[in-house]
């Protein structure tokens, strides 16, 4: 992942679209099942990392980089999504930032092998639908179109399926986004 960051830092610092596309590829997904740990809305999680990835190119953040890119983009998230909440007085906050640490965090193998047994118990509850419409996104790496295409379905379809897979999942968001990443 690293090297792939580099590259993705390049060809932004040079002005190279292909690197937001190319930051959006990697990170998106795994940025709106972020926002979801602290939302209920999927379409709300997405305009958020949406946002994030608007700002962080028209703001030129690139060039006043300090951390990682991953960690930039993380923390950009949890800040947007706690201040929406705040915003609309949602939840209580203090309940929910301390989630966030598990991300940043190298897990040992033993507790991430756990996290996964959980999460495929889980997924064994969802709707066959919604399960394979999670599988593909998350475990398969594929684009919501590529699954409305495959599964032929209305991309919309496709996101309603994967909103509820996350509402249901919610507990084990943070082993699906270190799986994402991995």
């Amino acid at each position: 992942m690293k090297h792939q960051e580099q590259i993705i830092i390049e060809k932004m610092k040079n002005g190279d679209e292909s690197g937001l596309r190319h930051m959006f590829d990697i990170y998106y997904s795994p940025l709106c099942i972020l926002a979801m740990r602290y939302l209920d809305a999927f379409d709300v999680a997405e305009d958020l990392v949406q946002e994030v990835f608007i700002n962080f190119w028209e703001n030129k953040r690139i060039h006043s980089l300090n951390s990682s890119l991953k960690s930039y983009l993380f923390t950009a998230v949890k800040n947007n999504a706690l201040n929406y909440i705040r915003k609309n007085n949602r939840y209580r906050i203090e309940e929910l930032d301390d989630e966030f640490d598990i991300l940043m965090e190298e897990l040992d193998t033993d507790v991430l092998e756990e996290k996964k047994a959980k999460l495929f118990m889980e997924l064994d509850q969802l709707s066959e639908q919604s399960r394979k419409v999670f599988e593909a996104i998350v475990f398969d790496n594929m684009k919501y179109k590529e699954v409305a295409e495959e599964l032929d379905v209305s991309l919309n379809t496709i996101k309603t399926h994967f909103s509820r897979a996350l509402k249901q999942l919610r507990s084990s968001l943070d082993i699906i986004i270190l799986i994402m990443l991995s």
